[in-house]
């Protein structure tokens, strides 16, 4: 039967599901990673890439974990979708060598299924298309009907770390929220599925010259994204409208002197930025990341200006990041207590500075500064971002 859940509810869920299975509970790493290929941690299995690549060896032979992360590659299709967000968290279960297929699929449906109640019928998996292992598993031990396992190509179901190193092929669950539709099935139209866990398969070793090998320790890497499956269980349009962001929004909101759920679509749009960058920026600067121009800098300090960028659409005449961020601080202090720690330093960077005085022979610039750098808001100086909003 369908579960109503909180994201907290849906998070330990997860957590100990899996812990009752043999898998270490570990804390999310930090949002600046230990590798200096990437800025920012960007998906769940981060942290064990080291792992994954051979170049260190396990210290537990399951893991599961909620990994924060950020992506800003889909930032202009925040707030527009249902479904994009910068920061979001991946919940994890990874096998270093342990098992393989067939645990990580039964586990997974078994979670999905009896844990948390989505009936099997709405259920879309994909797997790809050479991947005959995984096909067979879905159909015969799983009883997934064929016509719901849909074979796709590389771009869509097969990982790897890099052009050489660990790779292999990937299962994914979909929820259909139109079941009663009567086309064909196409999980690309997201007004009807969402994907929401994803099983990679690291299987293989890919060569210089393209040519795959069986890996010796095959591992598992999933991840299950806690706001999509917060949005299905809370039977909510969007993942916005979940109890992770919706008060958030809702917070910039009543500062706007608007009602959300009734205000115009731009606004709404507005709002929705405004809750998930201040949910990043905040996380962000609990990790020690300042502003500045650049590297994961300039991605916090794009971040805060875009923020004020769109409280200016919605009518936000003041500063107001402040005011957003307890409310982002307060949803998220339990799972992650450094948010709370570091209130002090989110507040500071997220502060308007002294007014500069004008000038009024400079053509409303403040006195000894560029354009780029003239007075936001009436005159008051915001913390200096020079980044593109």
């Amino acid at each position: 039967m369908f579960k109503s859940l909180s994201g907290a509810q849906i998070r330990q869920t997860f957590l100990d599901f899996y812990q009752e299975r043999g898998h270490q509970v570990l804390p999310s790493a930090s949002l600046v990673p230990d590798d200096p290929t990437v800025l920012l941690t960007i998906a769940g299995m981060l942290p064990f890439k080291p792992i994954f690549l051979g170049q260190q060896a396990a210290e537990f032979l399951r893991a599961t974990s909620s990994q924060k992360c950020i992506r800003t590659n889909d930032i202009e299709n925040v707030g527009r979708t249902a479904r994009h967000h910068t920061f979001f968290e991946m919940l994890g279960n990874f096998s270093f060598g342990d098992y393989f297929k067939e645990k990580a699929i039964a586990w997974a449906w078994e979670l999905s299924t009896e844990v948390f109640g989505l009936p099997a019928e709405r259920l879309v998996v994909s797997v790809f298309r050479e991947d005959d292992d995984a096909f067979a598993i879905w159909r015969d031990q799983v009883g997934v009907p064929v016509e719901r396992i849909i074979r796709m190509d590389e771009a869509d179901n097969f990982w790897a770390s890099g052009p050489t190193g660990p790779c292999g092929p990937c299962s994914e669950i979909y929820y259909d929220f139109h079941p009663d539709r009567p086309e064909a099935i196409d999980l690309e139209d997201d007004t009807r599925f969402i994907e929401f866990y994803n099983l990679v398969f690291m299987q293989y070793n890919r060569d210089a010259s393209g040519n795959l090998t069986p890996l010796q320790a095959q591992n598992i890497d999933t991840g299950m994204g806690l706001e999509r499956m917060a949005q299905i269980l809370q039977r909510v349009p969007n993942n916005y409208e979940t109890d992770l962001i919706l008060p958030i929004v809702q917070s910039a909101s009543a500062i706007a002197q608007l009602d959300y759920h009734h205000c115009d679509p731009a606004a709404q749009v507005s709002l929705k930025v405004i809750g998930d960058h201040v949910r990043a920026v905040v996380h962000m600067i609990a990790d020690g990341i300042t502003a500045s121009n650049l590297g994961r800098g300039y991605v916090l300090r794009r971040l805060i200006r875009r923020v004020v960028r769109h409280g200016r659409l919605v009518g936000i005449d003041r500063p107001f990041i402040t005011d957003v961020a307890e409310t982002a601080i307060a949803l998220c202090e339990a799972a992650y207590p450094n948010v709370r720690a570091r209130e002090k330093a989110i507040n500071a960077e997220c502060s308007w500075r002294k007014p500069v005085s004008r000038n009024p022979r400079s053509g409303g610039k403040a006195a000894g500064r560029n354009s780029r750098q003239s007075p936001r808001w009436g005159g008051d100086r915001w913390t200096g971002c020079l980044c593109p909003l």
